[in-house]
């Protein structure tokens, strides 16, 4: 089965307000959460630092770290001090594409300037979820988006499928 990705810079060219949004959760704060999945199967969660440059969502990593073995990973943007996690709940999901090309890591090292040796992951993106709390409306929205699709709002009220509305236009940050 193929997994159909997108870039960084086609997801924020078809959803440019999302995009936005996303963008500035993650760049709110250095570290974020990742989880990967380790050789039996069984999943793993790390902290880590991302960076948008050049249309690409990029992670790096230690040298031969054991979670670049396999491509999928979910990525939670940090909430943030407090509770309110203010600007919502940001996860990105997706491929990521271990970088051996020489000259596309000397740039990105020249850029970044890492303390150390790293190994670079360039993002195929699977799929984007926001989550917020519409609190006068008492409402959980979701705005989505995978590859190929519109980007979705959902709003939800309660438990059972009668509460649930759903939006197929332009999701809205």
């Amino acid at each position: 089965m193929t997994t159909s990705t997108a870039s960084w810079r086609d997801f924020e060219t078809a959803h440019p307000a999302l995009a936005d949004t996303v963008r500035t959760r993650f760049e709110a704060f250095r570290h974020h959460i990742l989880a990967t999945i380790r050789a039996d199967g069984s999943p793993r969660t790390s902290g880590i630092e991302v960076t948008f440059r050049s249309g690409e969502l990029w992670l790096g990593s230690m040298p031969d770290a054991r979670k670049s073995r396999d491509p999928r990973f979910a990525l939670s943007a940090n909430p943030g001090p407090g509770t309110d996690i203010a600007g919502g709940d940001v996860r990105i999901a997706g491929l990521a594409r271990w970088v051996d090309d020489p000259r596309t890591l000397a740039l990105f090292a020249e850029e970044v300037q890492p303390p150390e040796l790293f190994d670079l992951f360039c993002v195929g993106l699977t799929e984007i979820v926001r989550t917020t709390v519409d609190e006068p409306a008492e409402e959980i929205v979701l705005a989505s988006w995978r590859p190929g699709y519109p980007a979705i709002r959902t709003q939800r009220r309660g438990n059972s499928a009668a509460d649930i509305r759903e939006t197929w236009t332009e999701a809205n940050a």
